[in-house]
């Protein structure tokens, strides 16, 4: 069960300073796109989010986009903004958090994944033993596989409040 535990979970992610980032050594985000950046079916970053990305890149922090989504989506958002993306990632598998490990020439010390869901973003960043941050997810509506995900999320959050493995309030 450790393996669905982020290392930190925030509201969202512009409670992530980039000075918190360096003073931890971390120099690189994975990060997923669909209710952790914006909403699933919003097309375009938003101002604050350009400005967010703006922030780190001006902090010496690289940032990849891995989703699972297709690549017309994944593209359609990343290239205005200007960031490397992975698609169909099929996240938690490894193959796409190495991959952008690999393209920002970084190592898995040096980088922290951010997403809104335990069963994708965080088990994966776990597998690989990177420092994992859970959002608060961006919308309250999902797509049908996330729908599903969420289901399963809540089961596990339940059990690990009750061990006593997390103090955060939903």
């Amino acid at each position: 069960m450790k393996l669905f535990l982020p290392n930190e979970h925030v509201k969202n992610v512009f409670q992530i300073k980039p000075n918190d980032l360096k003073e931890r050594g971390i120099k690189g985000i994975i990060t997923d796109l669909d209710n952790t950046l914006v909403e699933w079916d919003r097309p375009d970053a938003t101002p604050e989010l350009i400005e967010w990305f703006q922030l780190m890149k001006d902090s010496g922090i690289k940032i990849t986009i891995v989703s699972n989504n297709v690549e017309k989506r994944v593209k359609l958002f990343s290239d205005p903004v200007g960031l490397p993306f992975v698609y169909k990632a099929r996240k938690p598998m490894r193959k796409a958090f190495r991959r952008a490990l690999r393209d920002m020439e970084l190592q898995k010390d040096e980088v922290v994944v951010i997403g809104d869901q335990l069963l994708t973003d965080v088990l994966g960043g776990n597998r690989l033993g990177v420092y994992t941050v859970l959002v608060v997810p961006v919308a309250q509506t999902d797509g049908f596989v996330t729908k599903f995900n969420r289901k399963m999320e809540r089961r596990i959050l339940g059990w690990m409040k009750r061990k006593g493995m997390i103090n955060w309030e939903d």
